[in-house]
């Protein structure tokens, strides 16, 4: 029998991911800045509409990253579904180019976060076998970081581009393939299954409705539901910056201002949470993100609005790794993958009426109104996880 290698604290794997994920979002970032403006300009569509189409997005992708997880932990393979995540996304992003109604962009985003949904928990828990523990949230952070810097390459990129064919914002769309499937070759080529260091079978979930979740697991989820409720799509921040004045054209900038900050963060962040602890990091984050949409409600000058855009940044690098390492501490290895799915998940259920219930209550009281409730549950959420002990936040064997 083979034995199960022990990682170092960056494997190639590590790198290889994060460089797909750098691709991969240099695709989905040429579109997503300006497609809130297309939805909104050239189809006909509103903040509730806008709203339904990201939250079915998201949810989607969520729902499936339950079950990808469990199934990579079921089948011992992660890099299959991976592949497969990658692919449909590549082929099904591009067609926005075509489409001519809000409903066809509907049908789309569905496509490319199912796409995400299959490949998200198998690559979280790849990642996580190939790095050693104790690093962690400096691995997520490498990782989050070269998925951010996609996101600020694939807006310039927008912004030249815009600027070459006279913002034809059909042509830019279908060359958004291009990188799309640079990033599928190479995570096909280059990364490589890592055996789980567990003689252990997966226990999570035999049938996934059966198996309770382990209490530690169950408590931290509670809280990222109750935050999730308040985070609502990133679309309404472009569309506010559109409400208060930033023009059409410098939507891609604002966008990369948030990646850049994002980026340079995020490594910052997962390592944060190594030395101090998972809790105190992601507490902190949300606590941000609290005043970013307080600000948001407040705000009347495209600077502030470049402002915001930057510290909203902050709130990523602080708790995207590091709740994606808590995640990782509070189960065993050969339940990982099922984890990753229910964190997804939860996540998932909460966007739906987060997005759709923001952008009702844009149409219904105003943006400053919408804006204010997601302070307020993200307050919440922040105070709430800092009140269960440290222990509870340990994984019990």
């Amino acid at each position: 029998m083979r034995r199960a290698r022990t990682p170092s604290r960056f494997d190639a794997n590590v790198v290889a991911l994060g460089v797909t994920s750098f691709l991969n979002d240099v695709s989905s970032e040429m579109i997503y800045p300006l497609l809130p403006a297309f939805l909104a300009s050239l189809l006909g569509a509103g903040p509730g509409y806008i709203g339904l189409i990201e939250g079915v997005a998201e949810t989607t992708a969520s729902l499936l990253k339950l079950l990808s997880g469990w199934l990579s932990d079921r089948l011992r393979k992660r890099k299959v579904l991976v592949v497969l995540g990658y692919l449909l996304a590549a082929v099904s992003r591009p067609l926005i180019a075509i489409t001519t109604a809000p409903w066809q962009v509907l049908l789309v985003r569905f496509a490319d976060r199912t796409g995400k949904g299959l490949r998200s928990a198998p690559r979280d828990a790849l990642l996580a076998e190939s790095a050693a523990q104790s690093s962690w949230g400096l691995a997520f952070g490498f990782h989050r970081a070269m998925d951010h810097l996609g996101a600020v390459v694939g807006p310039l990129l927008a912004f030249a581009l815009l600027s070459l064919f006279h913002e034809k914002l059909r042509v830019l769309f279908a060359l958004a393939s291009i990188p799309g499937f640079l990033a599928v070759a190479l995570v096909a080529l280059t990364v490589r299954e890592r055996p789980a260091r567990s003689s252990h079978q997966a226990s999570l979930l035999v049938i996934p409705t059966r198996a309770p979740l382990p209490p530690p697991l169950r408590a931290f989820l509670l809280v990222v539901f109750l935050f999730t409720l308040g985070n609502s799509t990133d679309a309404f921040l472009l569309l506010r910056a559109q409400d208060v004045g930033v023009p059409i054209s410098a939507l891609p900038l604002l966008w990369v201002v948030l990646h850049l900050v994002k980026s340079a963060s995020s490594m910052p962040g997962g390592g944060l949470s190594d030395r101090i602890g998972r809790k105190r990091v992601i507490a902190l984050g949300w606590l941000v993100y609290a005043a970013v949409y307080g600000g948001f409600a407040a705000v009347h000058t495209p600077l502030g609005v470049w402002v915001l855009f930057a510290t909203y940044g902050v709130f990523f690098g602080l708790t995207e790794s590091a709740e994606k390492a808590q995640v990782a501490d509070l189960v065993a290895v050969a339940d990982r993958g099922a984890a990753f799915g229910f964190y997804h998940l939860t996540i998932g259920v909460a966007s739906l009426p987060a997005s759709i219930g923001f952008g009702l209550l844009w149409d219904w009281r105003g943006p400053a109104v919408a804006f204010g409730t997601g302070a307020a549950l993200a307050t919440l959420a922040a105070l709430l996880l800092l009140m269960i002990r440290s222990d509870r936040l340990k994984r019990t064997t």
